[in-house]
This record gives structure tokens, sequence and C-alpha cells, in this order.
């Protein structure tokens, strides 16, 4: 079948925002109001088994004071953590992963249809949008965010729902994602998945990995396959993603 469907995760795929970005909101809303938390870079990696922010904070508040969280404070940190998301995220602290923004424009040049599908906040994918897709951010059709699911990745949820709204079967369609929880949804919706691991995704184990259809280091000039059909040329193009859709599973 050919490819007629790009899917796109957000958090560590389309820009390092986890450790660049969440973190550093997440620990200046800890500070605002005075809760003890501080999350390092490897305390963070750890909290991201976990799928969502509020999620992440209430596990951090109830193991570090033994009871269960209030959700008024863990609402009122979660939205304290957006607007400072906002704020690194306008004052250019992020930036697009390499090859990102040629090949959203190659796809949408060729007409496949493209779509968000993230787990992450509806305002925190805004800001993005707003501040690194610019003009790019017309050529997505649809957004699943994590406010639209019931469960968040792992599970397929996001996967199946964006599916369904996009009319197409799975086997239509290529996800991109950079770690094991966004690849572990793909694999169970049935989409096919290429993975260019964050910063956090390569410190998962390789088996974690081994469902993706290839893993590569970027997908910009100078992308190394470190698992998967060789590349032919020096970037991740539309033509090696169709070759992946086609390719069986290792």
């Amino acid at each position: 079948m050919p490819l007629q469907a790009l899917l796109w995760d957000v958090d560590g795929t389309l820009a390092e925002t986890e450790r660049d970005g969440h973190r550093l909101a997440f620990n200046r809303a800890f500070v605002d109001l005075g809760v003890p938390l501080h999350w390092d870079e490897d305390s963070y990696g750890a909290l991201l088994a976990i799928s969502g922010g509020r999620e992440r904070i209430t596990a951090a508040l109830e193991a570090a004071q033994g009871a269960p969280a209030d959700p008024g404070l863990v609402a009122e940190l979660q939205a304290r953590k957006q607007r400072h998301y906002a704020a690194l995220v306008a004052a250019g602290e992020l930036r697009l992963r390499s090859g990102v923004a040629e090949l959203i424009a190659e796809a949408n040049g060729a007409g496949l249809v493209q779509a968000i599908v993230t787990t992450s906040g509806r305002p925190a994918v805004t800001a993005l949008a707003n501040h690194l897709l610019a003009e790019l951010a017309g050529c997505f059709r649809l957004w699943v965010c994590g406010e639209d699911v019931a469960r968040k990745k792992p599970d397929p949820e996001a996967y199946l729902g964006a599916l369904q709204q996009l009319g197409l079967p799975a086997e239509a369609a290529l996800a991109l994602e950079d770690s094991g929880n966004g690849l572990e949804a793909a694999d169970r919706a049935g989409v096919a998945c290429l993975l260019t691991p964050s910063h956090y995704g390569n410190a998962e184990s390789p088996e974690r990995l081994w469902p993706a259809r290839a893993v590569v280091s970027q997908l910009g000039t100078g992308a190394v396959v470190l698992r998967g059909p060789a590349c032919q040329g020096p970037r991740i193009t539309l033509s090696y993603l169709q070759d992946l859709l086609e390719a069986s599973l290792p």
C-alpha cells in the first residue's frame, strides 16, 4: 500500500522538548509555589515512564509526601508549567530537530496527510506550533493531544483515534517517534514506525526499540541508520519512508 499519511509525535521527535523545555518549566513551577521538588536530567528521565504532566506531578508529590496529592495543587502546578513552557518556546530556547522541517515540507508537497499524535497537552503543542513550525503548522490536518484521549501512550488510543478521524487504515500510515512509549503505542495500533531517538530515547534498552521499522540518528543531512534498511541519500526522505512501509518487520 502506498504511503498516505505521516503521524508525528511531538516531544523529543519534533524538538528536544523534554530535557530542554518541559523539565525546566516543571522546575520553575515548583519554585513558584514553593514545592520542594527539583528534577535534574536523570530524575526527569526516569519519570518519563509516566505519560502526561499531571500524572508525573501527581506521582512525584505522592512519593515525596507519602499521601495522595492535592488535585488543586496538581492543577495549579500544571497550569504554571504550561505558561513557563510557552515562555521558553517564545524566547527561542528550543529548535526543531535536524531534518524535521524539510520532511514536513516534502510530505506536504507530495500531498500526504500529516497529523500530530501526542499525549502532550494542547497548550504546549500550540506554543511549539506557533513559534517553531510557523507556516508549516498548516501542513497538519489533525492534532490528537493528551486531552483527547482517556489513556495516554503507550496505549494505542491516540493513534487509533487519529486513524479513525482521518479515515485511513493503519497500513497506509507511518509514525515518527523518539521513545519506547510512543513506539509501543504505534505498534499496538498496527502503525509502522520510524524511530529517531531523543536524548532520553537513546537511554532506553535496544530491546524496547526493536519493533521500529528503522532507528535513525536524525532526519536531516548526516542521518545515520542505527538499525534497519540502508538510506541511499544523506537524509531521510519520503522515498525511504515508503521503503520502510513496504519492509517486513525484522
